[in-house]
């Protein structure tokens, strides 16, 4: 699947479309150059998911938890595509390995109790964990084109 991002205009609308061709899969690994746009667009996903928390790079902190919260006026959690409709949590956990310096640091943090809750994950950085990502961990590549249009691929 590919969606180019023609400006920062449009982020919500992609996330839109990402959202819709999520599938069954929960945990999503961005790969990208610095400032290619992964916050932004991982902060427009949950933003259309529902999450009212204010959306930041964990950075410092590693992982970011957010809730889903759907006010009476917008749709349920089960009006949302698949595997949206069916989560386990309306939690969603954003990581951002960038100050891993050891898989240690990812061990300690009990990883596996992330990646495997049926939450959605979103992983910026994970070349630097790449081992221990699940095998079916969609793998989101973003790149800044010439014009700087940003196109986002995945399989």
């Amino acid at each position: 699947m590919e969606i180019v991002i023609k400006n920062l205009e449009s982020i919500h609308e992609t996330a839109r479309e990402f959202i819709n061709h999520i599938g069954k899969h929960t945990v999503f690994a961005f790969y990208g150059k610095m400032g290619a746009g992964k916050t932004t667009l991982i902060k427009a996903i949950c933003e259309e998911l529902g999450v009212k928390d204010v959306i930041t790079s964990p950075t410092f902190a590693i992982v970011n938890e957010y809730e889903v919260k759907k006010t009476e006026t917008e749709a349920p959690l089960s009006s949302l595509p698949s595997p949206l409709s069916t989560l386990h949590s309306s939690l969603i956990y954003h990581f951002d390995f960038y100050r891993i310096k050891k898989l240690e640091e990812v061990y300690d943090m009990g990883y596996e109790d992330y990646f495997y809750s049926g939450a959605l994950c979103f992983i910026e950085w994970p070349e630097l964990i790449e081992e221990l990502l699940p095998d079916d961990a969609v793998r989101v590549n973003i790149d800044e084109l010439p014009d700087g249009t940003r196109r986002l691929a995945w399989e």
